[in-house]
C-alpha cells in the first residue's frame, strides 16, 4: 500500500488502519508484487513497528500507530513423523549380525522406544536402565530427569547389545551405554549418522522436508502414541515437556491424519 496515493505524506499522519491495510496488502500480492508468505509479512510488518517505535522513542511523533496491529501468525509447522511401517523398515535395515550392527539396533529400538531425545540417549548410562522393571531413567534439557517405560522390543535390543556387543567394545570403564568403535561415548553427530545409514537403507528421504533426522523418531513416537488413544498429558510426561502446549503440536498431526483418511474414505467427502 502506498500511503502518498493516500494523501499521507506525514508520519504523524499514518493510522492503524493504514498500517493493517499494508500488511494485508503484503499478503494479497497487486499486479506489480507477488504475494508474500505469512512469515515475510511478518518481518516486513516488524520493521514497520520498529520504525514507530523509533519516531516515538525521538519524539517524532506522539503514539505508536503499529502498537496494536498484530503481524500475520505464520503456519504451524507440523513435526516429521514416519508412519508405523517406515518405522519398521528403518529398525529393520540394521544388520545387527556384527558388534556395531547389535549397538546401532538398540539405539533405535532405544529411541522410537522411549521418546528420547538424541542427547538424552547418547548421554544415558547403565545405572539410568532398569531392565527387570524395563524403564529408563532419561535426563533431560535444564537438569530435569523423567522415567519412562522402554518398549520390549527395545528392550531385547538393549540386551543384545549390553550383553554381546558392549564387553568387546569397551575399553576403559564407563558408565556410558552407547560407545563408539573405539570404546569411548558415542556422540550426537555418531547416533546422527547411524540413523540416517539405516534410512538410506531402508530407502527413507535424507534430504527434503520429509528427511529423516534424528528428532525424527522421536516425533514418530509421540504421533504413534496419540494415533492409539493416548492423553496428550500423559505423553507430555513421556517426553518431558514443561508445558501441554509444547505437546499439543502433535494432536494437529494426527487430526491431519483423520483428515486425510476421511477425505479418501467417506463417500461425500469431496463434492
Amino acid at each position: 500500500m502506498k500511503l502518498a496515493a493516500d494523501g499521507v505524506t506525514d508520519l504523524r499522519a499514518v493510522t492503524p488502519a493504514h498500517i493493517t491495510a499494508h500488511v494485508a496488502a503484503l499478503r494479497g500480492g497487486d499486479s506489480e508484487h507477488s504475494p508474500l508468505s505469512a512469515a515475510s509479512a511478518a518481518r516486513a510488518a516488524s520493521a514497520v513497528r520498529g520504525l514507530h517505535r523509533f519516531a516515538v522513542r525521538e519524539g517524532l511523533v506522539e503514539d505508536d500507530a503499529s502498537r496494536d496491529v498484530r503481524p500475520p501468525v505464520p503456519p504451524r509447522r507440523l513435526p516429521k513423523a514416519l508412519d508405523v511401517s517406515e518405522v519398521e523398515r528403518l529398525l529393520a535395515a540394521v544388520d545387527d549380525g556384527d558388534t556395531l550392527g547389535l549397538r546401532d539396533r538398540a539405539l533405535l529400538e532405544f529411541l522410537y522406544g522411549t521418546g528420547a531425545r538424541i542427547s538424552e540417549a547418547v548421554g544415558a548410562a547403565i545405572d539410568d536402565l532398569d531392565r527387570e522393571e524395563g524403564t529408563a531413567l532419561l535426563r533431560g534439557k535444564g537438569g530435569k530427569t523423567r522415567l519412562v517405560p522402554v518398549g520390549g522390543y527395545a528392550c531385547e535390543a538393549l540386551d543384545a547389545y549390553l550383553v554381546r556387543a558392549r564387553p568387546e567394545l569397551i575399553k576403559k570403564s564407563t558408565p556410558v551405554v552407547f560407545l563408539n568403535a573405539r570404546g569411548g561415548p558415542l556422540s550426537r553427530q555418531s547416533a546422527w549418522a547411524i540413523l540416517r545409514r539405516a534410512a538410506l537403507h531402508a530407502g527413507l528421504p535424507v534430504e527434503g522436508p520429509r528427511a529423516v533426522s534424528p528428532h525424527t523418531l522421536r516425533h514418530s513416537y509421540a504421533t504413534h502414541l496419540l494415533d492409539g488413544g493416548a492423553d496428550v498429558r500423559v505423553v507430555q510426561e513421556l517426553l518431558g515437556h514443561a508445558s501441554v502446549t509444547t505437546t499439543q503440536v502433535y494432536t494437529l498431526v494426527t487430526v491431519e491424519r483423520l483428515r486425510e483418511v476421511y477425505v479418501t474414505a467417506h463417500p461425500r467427502a469431496l463434492s
